[in-house]
């Protein structure tokens, strides 16, 4: 079957008996879609009737909350998806007018509708796509060859549930209070609220805190992005996405899955934002992360004789398949860590720099990768100078540096074979500046002598050969 680039997946199982099922769902979505998977909740909906369906609200509860998370979580596992949850026809209690019939613009337009309805003989029955096709572009802008595709998942051995389990999805929203509340709770709907957070390649984790700040605001939202002074504590700043690049995703982002809404994207300069001095504003989206900054400010705003906002804490998504050295929630920070080696953009040449040898220094801590990234040079053609190997070549047995260090450190430092004990000569001088300043007076000028004779060397030899 052809692998579109774009689709739009409509959900029609109610979403207890769903979320079982999903994981299956998006990866025989994921077989026929390899970029953009939009997702439209419609559960209920029949494609079997006579009569031609039409979407209906589907009211903002919070077990729909904890189905968009479980969504998005699930969806974590095919990163060559960008999914995205529409929010169109879904509504909180207080504002639940009656959808219009216009169609809504998507940035991508889908090339497939995928829907997990099944037909009873397990075929792709065409009256029913024929309906899911009508239905689709009733609804969203889609691309004139349009397709369609009954999904039968393989849901593996043992029967799945019909009706709904008993077991509730994990909390999305961390209760404000120990007062117990029920799935089936309609979430209260704002006018106006604020989020904030860096956005750096956009991802899943993002896409749970963005969602559930549009469906709490109903008229704006005002998304704080962090810039400058406050980009300086991330890891691995330099490879975070500009600004201007990351509104840009953002901004598409929430367009696509809220047009009603009005955004407002700003530079976060501070840790404060707008939502420290915006009184229009009712309440502000965080994470498990930055709760305790939306409490910092709601005391700022009470200093400065405004309401406090409600805040309404979201759980961080779980990262199963991080490694040791990752973050253990979906993150950018590890999303830049897997960037490091890779070749982030073609070599830039230079023709008016005059041709010759160029010396490269490689410095660093301890584990930092300097021996790696010297072999790889190495493998391209570099010559390789250790300053390690030169300095044990400069305080072995008749080097340059042996006898210095021996007058200076004592011959307690030598083992019985007569060579200098770097455990013992270590054990002197490291948590000792004034020690380690006397061994560094001793070895810098020996070392970067024995580099010099080494680097004469190695280009004396490269001249021969060119």
């Amino acid at each position: 079957m052809a692998v579109f680039r774009s689709g739009l997946l409509v959900l029609t199982t109610p979403l207890t008996s769903l979320a079982p099922r999903l994981a299956p769902i998006l990866t025989s979505a994921a077989r026929l879609v390899n970029h953009t998977l939009y997702v439209h909740l419609q559960p209920g909906m029949s494609l079997g009737g006579p009569a031609q369906p039409q979407s209906s609200p589907v009211q903002a509860t919070f077990e729909v909350i904890d189905f968009i998370t479980h969504l998005y979580a699930g969806a974590d596992v095919h990163r060559h998806l960008d999914v995205r949850i529409l929010l169109t026809n879904i509504r909180t209690k207080s504002f639940l007018p009656p959808l219009t019939s216009s169609v809504q613009n998507l940035a991508h337009p889908p090339e497939v509708v995928l829907t997990d309805f099944q037909t009873l003989d397990g075929s792709q029955y065409n009256p029913a796509k024929q309906q899911l096709e009508r239905y689709a572009t009733s609804c969203y802008s889609c691309c004139p060859q349009l397709s369609s595709v009954l999904l039968y998942p393989d849901y593996g051995p043992g029967v799945l549930p019909v009706g709904s389990l008993d077991v509730p999805l994990p909390s999305t929203i961390s209760p404000a209070s120990p007062v117990g509340r029920s799935a089936k709770q309609p979430v209260r709907g704002h006018q106006r609220g604020a989020v904030g957070g860096t956005f750096d390649r956009l991802h899943n984790a993002h896409k749970v805190l963005l969602s559930v700040a549009c469906l709490l605001a109903q008229e704006q939202l005002v998304v704080g992005v962090a810039d400058k002074d406050l980009l300086k504590s991330k890891l691995l700043p330099e490879l975070l996405q500009p600004y201007a690049e990351r509104v840009e995703h953002l901004s598409e982002f929430l367009v696509d899955i809220k047009p009603s809404l009005t955004f407002d994207i700003i530079p976060l300069l501070d840790p404060y934002g707008p939502a420290g001095s915006d009184p229009s504003l009712e309440f502000l989206v965080v994470s498990e992360e930055t709760y305790r900054g939306g409490m910092a400010v709601n005391r700022f705003r009470l200093e400065n004789d405004l309401e406090e906002l409600t805040l309404y804490q979201i759980q961080l998504l779980k990262d199963l398949n991080h490694k040791e050295n990752e973050e253990d929630k979906v993150s950018s920070s590890s999303f830049r860590q897997q960037m490091l080696g890779n070749l982030l953009r073609p070599p830039h040449k230079r023709p008016e720099l005059p041709p010759g040898f160029y010396v490269i220094g490689l410095t660093g801590i301890s584990g930092s990768g300097k021996s790696s990234v010297a072999q790889r040079l190495k493998g391209l053609g570099a010559y390789v100078i250790d300053s390690d190997h030169l300095g044990h070549r400069a305080y072995a047995p008749g080097g340059p540096a042996y006898q210095p260090v021996v007058e200076a450190f004592g011959t307690d430092i030598l083992h019985k074979d007569g060579i200098i004990n770097r455990k013992v000569l270590g054990s002197r001088v490291f948590g000792n500046k004034k020690q380690l300043k006397i061994l560094t007076d001793i070895m810098w000028p020996v070392i970067a002598k024995l580099a010099r004779e080494e680097m004469e060397q190695a280009m004396a030899e490269a001249r021969i050969l060119l």
